[in-house]
């Protein structure tokens, strides 16, 4: 790399770092920072800060990555039509996933219709005028939503927890329930977004009579300013109920807690699992699984079908745009038969789970 462009790395590096910690005169490293979560210490609490089951330190610093950075190919912009729109609901025992960008899907189940991780911005950042955007539409438009029931949220990182959507949410959805990781809803009634429910890990909730919402372990982290680091819980979670049992992975490295799932549940019909931001594997394995590891957690799991997100829609590292699905289609042709079974499926694209 050459001295100017890493000059210029790192001006922009440290001009984000700038943006984050001092957006106004006396705002200092708090600008933007979420509170922080008070509470009893526990296995994955130290009293002050959330920490993962299984703590490692990356093998790069953060500034050796922007410095040396060897990015994969996206596009400016990628113009795909909608998907259709998805069926109102769908009745007991029935079993529908629809992919729409990121980390956000459409999880129709047991008459319940469930939305993860919902971004329609444009893009995922503290402010509308900078940061990283989206090269591609949302694969359904907002307004082809079902009858949002349940929001779940894996942590509060900006490409996940997208205060404009959640906003559009609660005003189209007036009895939608917002679901995060312990300390999350106070921020959430902050931005006013009131029915909003914490949850710890194995932390069981009732959606009806029928399905119930488990928070499950991941092996992540949580952050919205400089200030907070760690002061919200992360999360995946499971969804249990006559149509069995739904996994929704969030945002994670690998780890036990894939395993851990499975001894407590069984194999779940479904799994939702990551397969994007993963380059440099030295800086991100940590906190992003690579496409290789997503299959190692569909066998750890046993899962009988999962589906890959979290790709293909914001440039958050260096991979590139079709880097995820290529390595994950590699991966599975070098597993034994039968192959694991996973639909990559379209943006805006949905099926009925078998």
């Amino acid at each position: 790399m050459s001295m100017t462009r890493r000059r210029r790395v790192l001006l922009s590096t440290l001009g984000v770092l700038a943006l984050l910690g001092a957006a106004g005169a006396g705002v200092g490293c708090h600008a933007f920072s979420a509170p922080m979560y008070q509470g009893p210490r526990s296995d994955h609490f130290d009293g002050k800060r959330f920490i993962n089951q299984d703590p490692r330190k990356a093998k790069m610093s953060f500034l050796d990555w922007q410095l040396h950075r060897e990015r994969g190919p996206w596009a400016d912009w990628t113009e795909d039509p909608p998907g259709p729109p998805p069926p109102q609901r769908v009745p007991r025992g029935a079993l529908r996933v629809t992919f729409i960008n990121h980390a956000t899907t459409l999880i129709q189940l047991d008459g319940l219709n469930v939305l993860t991780d919902p971004i329609w911005s444009d893009r995922c950042s503290p402010v509308s005028f900078a940061g990283p955007h989206r090269v591609r539409p949302p694969g359904l438009r907002f307004e082809d939503l079902p009858p949002i029931d349940v929001v779940l949220l894996s942590h509060n990182h900006y490409d996940h927890m997208d205060v404009p959507t959640l906003k559009r949410l609660a005003h189209q959805f007036p009895n939608v329930r917002f679901f995060a990781g312990l300390g999350n809803r106070a921020f959430l009634e902050s931005k006013g977004l009131r029915n909003a429910v914490d949850l710890d890990w194995w932390q069981e909730v009732p959606l009806t009579p029928e399905v119930k919402l488990v928070s499950t372990p991941a092996h992540h982290f949580s952050n919205r300013g400089l200030s907070d680091q760690n002061g919200t819980l992360w999360t995946s979670y499971v969804l249990q109920g006559p149509s069995g049992v739904t996994y929704f992975a969030g945002d994670t490295g690998y780890g036990k807690h894939f395993r851990q799932v499975r001894e407590r549940f069984g194999p779940p019909r479904l799994a939702v699992l990551p397969i994007g931001a993963f380059r440099p594997e030295a800086f991100m394995e940590v906190v992003h699984v690579s496409p290789e590891q997503a299959v190692q957690a569909h066998l750890d799991l046993e899962a009988r079908l999962s589906v890959p997100m979290h790709f293909g829609t914001f440039r958050l590292a260096d991979d590139g745009q079709e880097e995820p699905v290529t390595r994950l289609r590699a991966a599975l042709e070098a597993q034994p038969e039968p192959k694991p079974a996973f639909w990559v499926l379209g943006f805006g694209e949905g099926r009925d789970v078998p």
